[in-house]
């Protein structure tokens, strides 16, 4: 699972860093929704019992796809988990 979570996040941040200039804003958010978010959500039920670390990987990438969706550049970290 550690080689999963692993390019999976790679991936995702990918996606993040290529749209993130690339887009006007109001496009922004259906890109992320279409293009991160469901290779997040895809067949979550394995992630059921995935190691703290692993998870928190994870979280890094919605908390990314957030701050940047929304421009909330000085969000704390632990008011979103």
């Amino acid at each position: 699972m550690r080689t999963h979570v692993r390019r999976t996040v790679s991936r995702c941040f990918a996606v993040l860093r290529q749209i993130r200039h690339s887009v006007p804003t109001h496009k922004f958010q259906p890109l992320v929704v279409s293009l991160v978010l469901t290779h997040l959500d895809y067949g979550n039920i394995v992630l059921a019992g995935l190691l703290v670390y692993l998870i928190r990987r994870l979280q890094s990438v919605l908390r990314a796809a957030v701050r940047l969706t929304y421009h909330l550049w000085a969000l704390d970290p632990k008011a979103v988990a």
